[in-house]
């Protein structure tokens, strides 16, 4: 995806205290893809995207900043 916020994602991680391999095994890719989709130097697929968003229990509009809004059940 083109527009995701990338420190949002990054954040998101740190907040979860994850480090990326951890995530990366949650999302079942290597360590190495998961820092390039958080460097931005490769676009985040949209099943990852929706993966990120069930995980963080968040919604897809805050991955892309559409919304400033975290949580989706507030």
């Amino acid at each position: 995806m083109d527009n995701v916020d990338i420190s949002r994602i990054k954040d998101l991680r740190e907040d979860f205290d994850l480090k990326q391999k951890e995530l990366a095994d949650v999302l079942g890719i290597s360590q190495r893809t998961y820092s390039h989709y958080e460097n931005g130097t490769r676009k985040i697929p949209l099943d990852i995207l929706v993966t990120l968003a069930d995980y963080y229990n968040c919604s897809t509009d805050y991955l892309l900043s559409r919304t400033r809004k975290k949580d989706i059940n507030k």
